[in-house]
């Protein structure tokens, strides 16, 4: 051979293939490159050393370096060739290794070396082929699998050509030949270790080069042979430092190679015993360190770590006090991967053998666990929310180990409920996980169950300590008895005196006994006298075995059952203590986290937690959460709230349990629908009605569970009140949905709930009038229709017979009220002439009322244990000309106050509409019938009638008019008005609180008159300062709440009556009883947010509620700034007026409670800034307050500053302020503002007039401070001058006296 081939430099110069020399060069763009390549082929496969052969070794050159003018047909003969030649050349080279004569072997040298430079040149010539040769060379299969499902523009000529060659196809083939030539004794072939490394190198190459492409690295095969080619140059060619190299390269250019490599490294340490590459590796890791910015490099390291973690956790266990280094990375991605990587590490320890075992071993990993878990759970305070959120996420696996780790588990569950109440909804859903996945996991279930009842567990705790308190009370009486038995032993021992050493400790106590020193002293040395002494010792030894038998057996089992309630008491309290942040949780935002705490109720409720219950029934109110659009997040598809509600409802009450007969599904399920209505709230008890009606209208109520309650309802035996009531409730609203299910039974319903027991209870009464109601249908009035589709009886019916009766029965319990409500609602509901039967209530219970007063010695008729109060000493005032007689009223205050409560003019003023809508149906019908007979031609009746439709509500036409003037007119000053006689009573009895000391008689007499004011704008402008002044006057809190609500009826009517006297409406903003409070703030957002009054000066009252100490008033400050905010500049305008009411005058707040209000209410201003800056600049100068001053100017450090403009005023306004700036807390906020202005990135920032303003500051800031100390130094002499002063005129007197004397 005449020329020389180093691999080395060959490799070098490979580098730049465009000035690669060949001294044979053929180009195949001119030749036909398949004689030539037959040549070559024939050459190799006839001995393999030829490829020594110059002119055979340039061909394949020429052809490489050519690939892209070469076809596939040609590529794939090549590559067969080589790799034939390749494999006899290393048989060869291993059969000639046996050999001692070291240069038959060093003879195989040249051609192994060219072999491996050629494949190494093949594979990347055939990527390089694939890419700019697509016309000639088939695509990659990854590509063509990928458009299988699409259209693609192939013909069937590349098809074909697809099918003749694929590379990818070839890979695993290589690779394979790879391997075998690693498998050399390539010590005895190269001599030296640079021409071994290059060898070894050339050989690893093409594995890297192919881990390069990811699609290559999905395939299984591939993969495979990567990881043995780099293993095996690892273990057996000292391939460590270039691996490492290589591998972190790749985990720094290519992402893909993140996770493929760490299984690398970890089948090199378990199937090669080769972990110190991997060691290496994690320690470079350790050593790098990752900015903030930078997103590429950390994940692909994090990814890599974690599944080194997850597959060899024993190499990275002894790198992890280096790797934790990077918890404290500027790199979240980083911290992350480190929390997995612990979490890895974890599960490692807990499942190994040497944590099961008790030896030292044990006790170390025991160490090594509590270490790591403390790690981990100190990242639940990491600034990064992703970061928070992994550790839940780890924590979370861990749970599912077989090892159950008590302790750690508690203070998981401390750290999750303490990070409820984070900031990210993110990290709080995957708080309410892990504890979902803490109960559901938890090991307290082996003795008694699995309930987590609070009381059980107190209860169990408590009946264990007991027993263990009287055990070792038993032990201790027998100590006693051996104390003494010691001490008589003691007496022996003084009086013979056996030992030297006794009879000197005996006199240092009795000479420590001279001295009154205590005689605890003397126990010691009488135990040692004791183990000397003879005397009845058998005694001694036999009641001490016992007792040792005693506390090894029993005692320790006490012990640990003690224990072992003492830890699921620490768990169950820990997991009560988080219930109300996990209530609030379910008005959450975020979907993901409102049904993860559903999850999390659902469990606890089904696990006994006390609290759950609390959380089932807030859940109920999710029943009006609209599902209109599912989200999705980490690619799953989230359930609707409203239908994950039904879900959880059903799994808990409705669904049959397994192993039950059918009669008991039933009873089960229809006692559940009762319970739910005990305790229940009003708002409570509406949404489990919609919920009932939806599945009712879903058909998921079975009919014999609805008889069920019938017979519950009906049962002629006594039943507890409440489980009756609950079947009519539950039947009501199921009837909602279904209204025959009350039409068959109403007889029943007259029987039971109007009959002899609704006369005894008559909650019961009023619910059955309810579900009566239901008669009517829940069809919802369209506005603007004149349709009408209620149900209409005839007066005669016995249904209104039956409820005058249960009105009209005497009773003096408070029920009643409610009660004759809703009876009176019914009547209107159903009656085809509600109000001829209201005129005779009406007039009955006047007569009841007014007849002649019964003596009052007499007892009353019907005890009730709920009857209402009576005023024993309130004296009878004498009759008023102007209303009937008050002695009446007085003897019968329950019937007054039930005549009162009947003249409900709500209902009649619904029941005047109603008969507006039906005039103009009539009439309507009547014009249509009238066009038709005229021939008018159907279709244009009908469009004509949508037209009338949607004129109907116009209120001047005749028909309203006249309704109108009935209601403004009539209904309380005509002569045949029954209520225009009551209208001077309820003034008179509500104008003389000092007759009238009945609180019932005033609260119903108060709600009446209220409703009174609804009515006629004639009589609410006559008498409306009478319902303002017993708001302000009344002591009962209820009668205030009830005026508060009703002023927002009376505004719904008369709106400029309420907003002329707005003020006195505010005043309920600081009543002191909670209920009045919330109600005001309820009724002016609803009067203040529909345009019924108009924000003047007291918007600031509203604003003082933001910081209420009760968080159901501030939550409702809060949403009524929210929605204000959705107005047009409505916050803006009256934002002066806020500043003003809550820093000056005697509305004036706190510093620190204006500041947050003021910081909350900055939020909703995103526009106009400059004129607000402007407005509070010039605030300054009506100011004389220091106060007042601070807060204007934190005011302005609200704002933004983000435009020049607004810069540009504060300049302006230093006229107004410079006076000021010797403040410290005003110029403080002024150099906030400065910092602000000056951080902002737009381009116009004014930065010289910023540099100016500041200097302006600190010289006026100066100044101020000249003028301050001046001003104070002109008033000490003025001080002085004046007691100087004082001084001579007190000696001139002095002086004049004694002149005189």
């Amino acid at each position: 051979m005449s020329v020389s081939f180093e691999l080395q430099d060959e490799l070098q110069a490979l580098q730049d293939i465009a000035n690669y020399d060949i001294p044979n060069e053929q180009d195949p763009n001119s030749n036909d490159p398949g004689p030539l390549l037959q040549q070559a082929v024939g050459a190799i496969a006839h001995s393999s050393d030829e490829i020594t052969d110059p002119e055979i070794f340039d061909i394949f050159r020429s052809l490489l370096k050519h690939s892209d003018a070469v076809a596939g047909a040609y590529m794939s003969k090549m590559l067969d060739a080589l790799l034939s030649a390749f494999g006899a050349q290393i048989d060869a080279a291993i059969r000639d290794s046996k050999e001692e004569d070291q240069q038959i072997v060093m003879a195989h040298k040249l051609p192994l070396e060219m072999y491996a430079f050629l494949v190494n040149w093949f594979v990347g010539a055939v990527e390089k082929v694939k890419a700019t040769g697509e016309e000639d060379v088939p695509p990659a299969p990854v590509k063509a699998r990928r458009g299988r499902g699409g259209k693609t523009g192939t013909s069937r000529v590349a098809v074909k050509k697809a099918e003749q060659w694929t590379w990818i196809d070839q890979i695993p083939g290589t690779l394979e030949l790879i391997c075998k030539a690693l498998k050399l004794k390539t010590h005895r072939i190269w001599v030296t270790s640079p021409e071994r490394d290059a060898f070894i190198t050339c050989l690893t190459r093409p594995a890297y080069h192919v881990a390069e492409s990811e699609q290559y690295m999905k395939i299984q095969n591939i993969r495979m042979h990567v990881y043995k080619v780099i293993c095996l140059a690892v273990k057996h060619h000292g391939h460590t430092l270039a691996a490492q190299i290589n591998i972190m390269q790749s985990l720094q250019y290519y992402e893909h190679l993140s996770e493929p490599m760490a299984e690398c490294l970890s089948i090199l340490a378990k199937e090669f015993d080769h972990a110190q590459l991997g060691d290496e590796i994690l320690r470079e890791i350790a050593g790098k360190s990752f900015s903030a910015q930078d997103t590429k490099g950390p994940r692909a390291f994090s990814r890599f770590l974690v599944r080194f973690s997850e597959e060899s956790p024993r190499s990275v266990l002894k790198q992890v006090s280096l790797l934790i280094g990077h918890l404290d990375s500027e790199s979240y991605p980083m911290r992350m991967a480190i929390v997995e990587v612990i979490g890895s590490l974890i599960r490692e320890l807990a499942i190994s053998e040497d944590i099961t075992n008790r030896t030292n071993a044990s006790n170390q990993a025991g160490k090594e666990l509590d270490g790591l878990f403390e790690l981990l759970l100190s990242r639940t305070l990491d600034l990064s929310s992703y970061v928070r959120s992994k550790v839940f996420a780890t924590l979370s696996k861990m749970l599912d180990l077989p090892l159950r780790l008590p302790e750690q588990r508690l203070r998981i569950t401390r750290a999750a409920v303490d990070t409820l109440e984070d900031k990210a909804s993110t990290v709080r859903k995957a708080a309410v996980s892990i504890l979902v996945k803490l109960i559901l996991t938890h090991p307290y279930g082996e003795m008694y169950g699995g309930d987590l009842n609070l009381e059980k567990w107190e209860e169990r705790y408590k009946t264990w300590k007991d027993k263990l308190e009287e055990m070792e009370g038993g032990i201790g009486k027998a100590v006693e008895r051996d104390q003494d038995d010691k001490e008589e032993v003691e007496s022996n021992v003084e009086e013979e005196g056996v030992d030297e050493d006794e009879d000197a400790e005996m006199e240092d106590a009795d000479a420590n006994d001279d001295g009154d020193a205590p005689s605890d002293n003397l126990k010691p040395k009488k135990k040692k006298a004791a183990r000397k002494s003879i005397v009845n010792v058998t005694a001694i030894v036999s009641e001490q075995e016992a007792l040792a038998a005693l506390e090894t057996n029993e005692i320790l089992a006490m012990g640990l059952r003690k224990k072992y309630c003492t830890e699921a008491l620490d768990f169950v309290r820990t997991l009560e203590g988080g219930m109300v942040s996990l209530t609030q949780l379910l008005g959450s935002t975020n979907k993901a986290e409102v049904l993860e705490s559903m999850e999390f109720f659902r469990v606890a409720f089904e696990y006994q937690l006390a609290s759950a219950e609390k959380g089932i029934k807030r859940m109920l109110h999710l029943i009006w959460h609209k599902d209109n659009s599912s989200t999705s997040e980490d690619g799953k598809e989230l359930k609707g709230v409203r239908s994950r509600l039904l879900e959880c409802y059903r799994m808990l009450y409705f669904d049959p349990l397994p192993d039950m007969e059918p009669k008991q599904q039933v009873n089960r399920i229809a006692k559940n629908m009762i319970e739910l209505t005990y305790d229940a709230t009003l708002a409570e008890l509406t949404s489990l009605e919609e919920m009932m009606r939806i599945m009712m209208e879903d058909g998921q109520i079975h009919y014999d569970v609805i008889n069920k309650l019938w017979q519950v309802y009906s049962a002629p035996q006594a039943l507890p009140r409440s489980q009756r009531r609950g079947a009519i409730i539950i039947l009501g609203m199921l009837a909602l949905s279904k209204r025959t299910i009350i039409s068959e039974k109403v007889d029943t319903l007259l029987k039971i709930g109007l009959g002899s027991f609704g006369k005894a209870d008559l909650t019961l009464a009023r619910y059955t009038c309810l579900a009566l109601q239901r008669l009517n249908g829940s069809a919802k009035k369209v506005k603007g229709s004149l349709l009408d589709k209620s149900l209409r009886m005839e007066m005669e019916n016995p249904i209104f017979c039956r409820l005058q009766n249960t009105i009209e029965h005497p009773c003096r319990s408070k029920d009643w009220f409610g009660m004759a409500e809703q009876a009176i609602n019914t009547i209107y509901a159903l009656g085809e002439h509600p109000d001829e039967l209201c005129n005779n209530l009406v007039k009955n219970l006047t007569r009841r009322a007014f007849a002649k007063r019964q003596n009052p010695e007499e007892p009353p008729s019907e005890p009730d244990t709920e009857t209402m109060e009576v005023d024993q000493e309130m004296e009878l005032p004498e009759a008023a000309s102007h209303a009937p007689s008050s002695t009446h009223i007085s003897a019968q205050q329950s019937s007054t106050s039930e005549e009162k409560d009947l003249g409900d003019p709500s209902s009649t003023i619904v029941f005047l509409e109603l008969v507006e809508r039906e005039w103009k149906r009539q009439k309507d019908e009547k014009q249509l019938a009238e066009k038709l007979a005229a021939g008018g031609s159907p279709n244009r009746a009908n469009k004509e009638t949508e037209e009338l439709d949607q004129v109907a509500g116009n209120a001047e036409d005749e028909i309203g008019e006249r309704i109108a003037a009935v209601r403004e007119t009539e209904l309380l000053y005509g002569e045949q008005s029954l209520l225009k006689l009551y209208g001077p009573l309820l003034v008179h009895v509500c104008g003389s609180p000092h007759k009238f000391k009945n609180r019932t008689l005033r609260a119903v007499a108060t709600l009446s008159f209220s409703k009174f004011l609804c009515i006629s704008s004639q009589f609410c402008d006559h008498h409306h300062h009478l319902l303002f002044k017993i708001l302000e006057t009344s002591k009962d809190p209820n009668i205030r709440s009830n005026i508060v609500i009703a002023l927002g009826d009376v505004a719904v009517s008369f709106s400029n009556i309420v907003d002329e006297n707005s003020n006195e409406l505010y005043k309920g903003l600081s009543d002191g009883d909670l209920v009045v409070k919330k109600n005001t703030l309820m009724v002016l957002t609803h009067l203040i947010l529909n345009g019924m009054i108009k924000v003047k000066g007291q918007l600031g009252e509203m604003a003082k509620c933001l910081e209420d100490e009760e968080p159901r008033i501030s939550d409702l400050a809060k949403l009524f700034f929210t929605e204000l905010s959705t107005k047009d500049n409505a916050i803006y305008n009256n934002l002066p007026d806020v500043i003003s009411h809550l820093s000056t005058g005697d509305h004036a707040v706190e510093e620190e409670i204006f500041k947050s209000t003021m910081r909350y209410i900055f939020s909703f201003i995103e526009k106009a800034s400059e004129n607000i800056v402007e407005k509070l600049c010039q605030r300054f100068r009506l100011s004389e307050d220091p106060r007042q001053w601070r807060d204007i100017a934190f005011c302005l450090s609200l704002l933004p500053f983000k435009s020049e403009r607004s810069v540009k005023k504060l300049i302006e306004g230093l006229q107004f302020y410079r006076d000021k700036l010797h403040e410290e807390g005003v110029f403080d906020r002024f150099s906030e503002i400065l910092s602000k202005a000056r951080s902002n990135k737009s381009a116009n920032k004014p930065d010289t007039e910023l540099n100016e303003f500041e200097s302006i500051l600190d010289e006026h800031r100066r100044q101020g401070e000249e003028d301050q100390a001046l001003e104070k130094r002109v008033e000490g002499k003025k001080a002085a001058a004046k007691r100087k002063a004082t001084r001579r005129s007190a000696r001139k007197k002095a002086d004049d006296d004694e002149m005189y004397v």
